[in-house]
């Protein structure tokens, strides 16, 4: 009897010994909530170069954008369990989405997390158009004139939508909200100076703020951003406390087997630390940030509940 088990144990322990190393057998796939361009596509293609090489085996991105992510999140929740399809996550949909709409087609257990791949500040700006040069007195002409300045976003429950809803709440200025369908046409109007303020990610704005054509008041994380060293954060503007970041990670599909996730999670940090991935950062504004599983699901369990409240005082709706 002690022998047949013996026998079972051993055979179980090859078993998942052989699963283990089989793991990748095939192209992995990974499921982007958004079009090509952007934070989260960037973040994407900044791992997927290095990581193919260190699974061995291509890495492909499959961008599904729409549906404020809800269509290319059911998708991954409803892939197989086996490591093989894996979703690309933007915080605003992972931890904006449950508070945002009151019928999802998936939800956060539906997935674990792997890894928290990078993290992008915000940058407050604005049209040269707008009198102030400084954050401090552009509150000040906020208040002076409420609702007469307009504000952009991503669309309605976006990441800057809420963002900037904070940065009213938490200063008492008003402003007016114009949604877009994405960055691009925001970003558009607010270069041609339809709308005046833009809080969203160093990519969509670094460039026109680096040649003049818009005008930073602050940067949202703890420190400067390495692409604008002449704007300060948000801190050293005056307004200590007041920080937004947006970040990206990567989770399986709830029930991918344990050791498929510590493989990924040690192969994604090795492709984090490569110089590709660091070039792509670097170009793009974007911080390399890893977190492994644990301090990812603290770091949703946290944020889901912070941006709940602050979804619910504004009653900011999705689209």
């Amino acid at each position: 009897m002690i022998l047949r088990a013996l026998f079972a144990t051993t055979a179980l322990l090859a078993t998942q010994a052989v699963a283990q190393t089989a793991y990748p057998s095939k192209p992995v796939t990974l499921i982007v909530p958004n079009p090509p361009g952007g934070v989260v596509d960037t973040s994407a293609r900044l791992v997927s170069e290095p990581l193919a090489k260190l699974l061995s085996q291509p890495v492909v991105i499959e961008n599904k954008g729409g549906a404020s992510g809800n269509i290319a999140y059911q998708q991954a929740a409803l892939a197989a369990k086996d490591g093989h399809t894996l979703l690309i996550s933007y915080s605003a949909y992972h931890v904006g989405n449950p508070a945002l709409f009151a019928k999802l087609p998936w939800a956060q257990k539906d997935f674990v997390p792997v890894a928290l791949l990078t993290a992008a500040t915000n940058v407050i700006a604005a049209h040269p158009s707008v009198p102030p040069n400084s954050l401090k007195d552009f509150i000040a002409y906020a208040k002076a004139n409420p609702g007469k300045l307009n504000f952009a976003s991503q669309g309605n429950g976006s990441l800057s939508h809420v963002g900037t809803a904070l940065l009213e709440q938490t200063t008492g200025i008003e402003m007016t909200h114009v949604p877009y369908k994405g960055s691009g046409p925001a970003i558009q109007d607010v270069l041609a100076g339809q709308v005046q303020i833009f809080m969203t990610t160093p990519p969509s704005v670094m460039q026109h703020v680096q040649a003049g054509k818009l005008k930073a008041f602050a940067v949202t994380g703890k420190t400067r951003h390495p692409g604008l060293p002449n704007v300060p954060t948000t801190a050293e503007a005056g307004l200590a406390g007041f920080e937004l970041e947006a970040w990206v990670g990567l989770f399986a599909p709830a029930g991918t087997p344990p050791a498929v996730v510590q493989t990924l999670t040690e192969k994604v940090k090795a492709a984090l630390a490569t110089p590709e991935a660091k070039a792509v950062a670097d170009r793009t504004g974007i911080e390399i940030r890893y977190l492994g599983p644990d301090a990812l699901a603290a770091l949703v369990q946290r944020e889901t509940e912070y941006w709940g409240q602050v979804i619910k005082a504004k009653n900011i709706q999705a689209d």
